[in-house]
């Protein structure tokens, strides 16, 4: 749950300290002295869009930071694991802070590291559910009354598994599609084929170039390379004209004679000797080398022929040479797919009504456990309408088969609310419902009885109440405090009504300082508290009525 919420410049709060406990915490505080900037702050660490309005004016950034306690928020701390966010205190406890500067830029830090807004919403998405005052629109959207009826129903696996089912089938489709637009391959296939048996007919092994590069390139100065060989054999052992060999022998002979005198001679004799023995090997490598050139001008111009089919190749596919092998295993590919192109299509009918068959099971299991949850939704919120001062009123929730004749990925329903205001009128569509108060209040009701299903541990409302009052006040209060009961809740409120009902209460205040509009939040003791409910009942004035009436709203809470 939230524990600690700190606001830093934000629009007209200058500094704010706030701790927050389990149950019920309202909000309230007069037209304009922004009650919902805490919901703002809480909605900008939770990821959503920010622009530099939200800078209070003067200030180069505003700072938010929330602290939650982990306990209960198994799925934010395997988040936490997972994304390297954890730290020592990650098994109890997080940290999410978000700066705005002025310019509009931001950055975000989940417990003290860098992270991305998605990152934000993402970890937010578990700890936080925000239900604004406007939200109830979004219930006149048929796909966000499917989405809240398969939440209530709590039909996730077996959405997943009709999602699986649909989009495998969409997927043989397009394979289907794509092999049938491809009409008459015949023309393709013996183009295919007449490309392959040239790349057939050559030896394209990495190994095999290679070696005709170095033949071509080897018979190709065959006769510069043999005249190298004879003028290097002759300088180094000729029997002609003096060469290395013997001037290394003649020197090693002298030194041996003179190295009766001087000892360290015989040292540089045996230098001689191994010079002497590199210079034969020599030698016999240049005699071998020059015996295997051959200057037989068929061979040459067989290798010629070769490289040249093998260019001419490579221009043909655009490809340089040590990529024919690449460019054969292709086409070879593409001509067993398009020759098998009809045993395909046989397996891609099969597939096609495999899956169909298999989005049929999954879609008709979930389709049970909507018309389950239907029905229990149905009658939760066909009895909080009634406490909500609509007596006789009936909600319902109508599944109506879609026309899609292909497999739907959301099912094979459609989803529409319907209600009756007053008893005996015919149910309506919900989104049909003239009356803003009616649709509020229905609403309401939705979300109550939808409420408290899933994970999230802090569910924060923002003014949800409007436009009702006197005893249907009393209830929404009721049903916000036990809903606290397992979950944490915020709630900003401008009904006296339901701030009674809170475990703890947050006043916020606009006041001037030298010129300069700010709004200060102050937790309310119980004596404030009396205070601040007989603000909201009397007005300006407090009244001794108006105080009498307050000390009733609070000791009437159970």
């Amino acid at each position: 749950m939230l524990t600690h919420l700190s606001l830093k410049q934000f629009a007209v709060v200058t500094s704010a300290e706030l701790e927050f406990g389990p149950g019920l915490t309202v909000i309230s505080g007069e037209t304009g002295a922004g009650k919902s900037l805490l919901v703002d702050a809480l909605g900008l660490i939770s990821g959503l869009r920010a622009d530099s309005g939200v800078v209070r004016h003067g200030a180069e950034r505003a700072e938010l930071s929330a602290d939650f306690d982990l306990t209960d928020a198994g799925l934010a701390r395997d988040w936490l694991r997972e994304n390297e966010m954890a730290d020592a205190d990650a098994e109890t406890s997080c940290r999410i802070r978000r700066t705005v500067r002025a310019d509009g830029g931001s950055r975000g830090w989940i417990n003290g590291r860098p992270a991305t807004i998605a990152q934000l919403a993402e970890l937010a998405g578990f700890l936080v559910e925000i239900h604004g005052q406007h939200e109830h629109q979004a219930l006149l959207s048929r796909t966000s009354q499917l989405a809240l009826l398969d939440a209530f129903g709590r039909t996730t696996p077996q959405l997943a598994l009709v999602a699986e089912a649909a989009s495998r089938w969409a997927a043989l489709l397009h394979e289907r599609e794509r092999l049938i637009a491809q009409g008459d391959v015949t023309d393709r296939v013996d183009w295919l084929q007449h490309q392959l048996q040239e790349l057939e007919r050559e030896d394209l092994e990495p190994d095999s170039l290679e070696r005709l590069t170095i033949d071509h390139r080897r018979f190709g100065h065959a006769t510069a390379l043999i005249d190298s060989c004879e003028t290097a054999f002759n300088r180094l052992g000729g029997d002609e004209g003096p060469s290395l060999s013997r001037t290394l022998q003649q020197v090693r002979v002298e030194l041996g004679r003179a190295a009766e005198h001087e000892p360290r001679l015989a040292e540089v004799g045996g230098m001689l000797d191994m010079a002497t023995i590199q210079v034969d090997e020599a030698l016999a490598a240049l005699d071998r080398i020059r015996s295997d050139l051959d200057i037989d001008p068929d061979t040459f111009e067989q290798l010629e022929r070769r490289l040249g089919r093998l260019h001419e190749l490579a221009r043909k596919h655009r490809l340089p040479p040590h990529q024919l092998l690449q460019r054969r295993e292709e086409l070879r590919d593409e001509l067993e797919s398009l020759r098998g192109a009809g045993e395909r299509l046989g397996q891609l009918d099969a597939g096609l009504s495999s899956a169909r068959e298999a989005w049929t099971d999954a879609a008709a299991v979930l389709t049970l456990a909507r018309r389950g949850a239907a029905s229990e939704l149905a009658m939760a919120a066909t009895l909080l309408i009634d406490e909500l001062g609509m007596g006789g009123g009936m909600f319902d929730v109508v599944l109506e088969p879609t026309a899609h004749d292909r497999p739907d990925p959301a099912g094979a329903e459609r989803v529409e609310f319907m209600v009756s205001a007053n008893p005996g009128q015919p149910p309506r569509p919900l989104r049909k419902v003239a009356s803003g108060g009616e649709l509020a209040r229905i609403s309401l009701a939705i979300e109550v009885a939808s409420l408290g299903l899933d994970a999230v541990p802090t569910m924060i409302f923002d003014e949800v109440d409007t436009g009702i009052g006197g005893a249907v006040a009393h209830v929404v209060g009721q049903k916000l405090r036990a809903l606290g009961a397992t979950r944490q809740v915020l709630c900003v409120t401008h009904l006296p009504q339901v701030a009674a009902q809170g475990h703890s209460h947050y006043r916020v205040m606009k006041a001037a300082s030298d010129g300069v509009t700010q709004s200060e939040v102050r937790a309310l003791a119980p004596k404030d508290r009396e205070e601040e409910l007989a603000r909201m009942l009397g007005g300006a004035e407090l009244t001794r009525e108006a105080r009498a009436a307050a000390k009733r709203l609070l000791q009437d809470v159970v």
